[in-house]
């Protein structure tokens, strides 16, 4: 049995505030997350057990962490935090049991920016209005992260994913990203790419997330018991909208890395030059691009994925996994029929083939150069959060993009956390004890219940803190007394 893929993601949003000459992101993010009227509970991280500075590769030390203030920190009831992180707000989802429910709490996550924002522009002046962006680039040479989070077993050496791993991501791609017009940090000038992030990517395997950012990354912060898992950072990857996509993204990484933790990944694809790849593999949305390979041979990101799909199908066929993954390999098996045909062919499903389409009909009615002003600005606008004002969102509302979730689930996503992992645990605890919480971080959560010592309250298992095991607990509990009474010591 390999460890089960317990998921979830990290966005930072881009924000602005349109007619505002002293804008200062960090306090409008701060503005943001303070606004949001959602049930919450407004508490310090605790960064006390965290080591964002140790390497998966055996060497590096934990780094010195700012300490939160706590005023732009919040853990919803839904069990995920929402905060601000390098002058952006940050939604983390809570811990998922599955790729399918990691992309609702994801698209939840949306609809809080959605919300929180329109909180915030109250306190505005006349003619000015926040804006928020679910991407991952200003435009102006400034890039912000969508991170990945995969449940792996420690015994799993490091040198084995970035042997296996690596040659994947630089070609889903295809299939995650986002689009974008133009390219930045230097690279070679393009009319529209298919990833806004393959520009930003300098390096194989590394520590860095902001600078010099890697394919690999190499932090070695599992927030679980750290004898038994290590958490995968995965950090080069889009800002996804479109929901099919999102889960797509996720499911596929988590199929994979399964396969590669159960030995079934027969062969390693080893790429003659990974950065370079990165971005040209982007750079060509026609996919037509070659790969040059260690082994002399060339292939495409098209075919690469095939063998991809190949292995992972017969991974599952005796892995005994949730039949979750059976949707996964029929909508990647999917989408690379219809890449292979035309990559307009999902735009339908995928945000980078809805909005080229989208751009191309105005650069056909207008007859637009890919450096138009316009293109741009509708480039920016394809990811607003804003129903009202948002081009996926207007694409998904008239039925040209799919969509997996209603309005009552994502609804439901908002408030509730998963019941099938420790998520359920933090997230009920925000709802009942909010006022006794002192403090959370992802492995734990510290209460006053008016004694003379603090109680921390560990949860190092992610899959323990369910509904299932604590859900009577709580019903007997009626306060965080009688809750840390009730656990005797029991991580839950």
């Amino acid at each position: 049995m390999t460890t089960p893929k317990v998921i979830g993601t990290e966005v930072e949003y881009g924000i602005t505030v349109l007619n505002q000459e002293d804008f200062n992101p960090v306090l409008a993010s701060s503005a943001v997350i303070n606004s949001y009227e959602g049930a919450r509970a407004r508490i310090q991280w605790s960064f006390e057990e965290e080591t964002p500075g140790r390497d998966a590769r055996g060497f590096g030390h934990a780094a010195p962490v700012e300490v939160d203030s706590g005023l732009v920190n919040v853990v919803l009831t839904n069990g995920a935090r929402f905060y601000v992180d390098h002058a952006h707000p940050e939604f983390s989802t809570p811990e998922c049991v599955d790729p399918r429910q990691a992309a609702l709490y994801e698209r939840a996550g949306e609809e809080i920016l959605h919300r929180a924002a329109r909180s915030a522009q109250r306190l505005l002046a006349d003619g000015e209005r926040l804006v928020i962006h679910k991407n991952n680039s200003d435009g102006k040479g400034n890039s912000y992260g969508a991170h990945e989070n995969y449940l792996l077993a420690r015994s799993l050496p490091f040198s084995e994913i970035v042997e296996h791993f690596t040659a994947f991501l630089v070609t889903r791609q295809i299939f995650t990203g986002s689009g974008k017009v133009g390219s930045e940090n230097g690279r070679p000038a393009v009319g529209y790419q298919i990833s806004q992030r393959a520009d930003f990517f300098e390096e194989e395997v590394g520590l860095e997330t902001t600078l010099k950012r890697p394919i690999v990354n190499t932090r070695d912060e599992p927030h679980a018991d750290t004898t038994k898992y290590r958490r995968l950072h995965v950090i080069i990857g889009d800002a996804t909208l479109s929901e099919y996509q999102t889960m797509l993204k996720l499911g596929t990484a988590a199929l994979v890395l399964g396969a590669l933790e159960a030995g079934a990944l027969p062969e390693s694809i080893g790429l003659r030059d990974p950065v370079a790849e990165v971005w040209q593999v982007s750079h060509d949305p026609t996919l037509r691009h070659t790969l040059e390979l260690d082994d002399g041979t060339k292939a495409t990101a098209l075919e690469l994925q095939w063998r991809y799909l190949e292995w992972a199908a017969k991974y599952r066929q005796g892995a005994g996994l949730p039949a979750i993954y059976d949707e996964v390999l029929a909508m990647w098996e999917e989408t690379l029929q219809d890449l292979e045909v035309d990559p307009l062919r999902t735009a339908d499903r995928l945000d980078w083939t809805a909005k080229l389409r989208l751009l191309e009909g105005y650069r056909d009615r207008d007859g637009l150069d890919w450096d138009a002003p316009k293109l741009r600005l509708l480039n920016l606008q394809y990811h607003d959060v804003d129903p009202e004002r948002g081009l996926q969102r207007r694409l998904v509302a008239t039925g040209r993009m799919r969509r997996l979730f209603d309005a009552d689930e994502i609804e439901r996503a908002i408030v509730d956390p998963p019941t099938e992992t420790r998520a359920y645990f933090r997230g009920e605890c925000m709802r009942r004890y909010r006022d006794a919480l002192v403090a959370a971080n992802w492995d734990s959560l510290v209460f006053d219940v008016g004694e003379e010592m603090l109680k921390r309250v560990p949860m190092m298992e992610p899959l323990r803190g369910t509904k299932e095991r604590v859900g009577a607990l709580f019903d007997r509990c009626d306060d965080a007394a009688a809750l840390i009474r009730a656990l005797g010591g029991d991580d839950g």
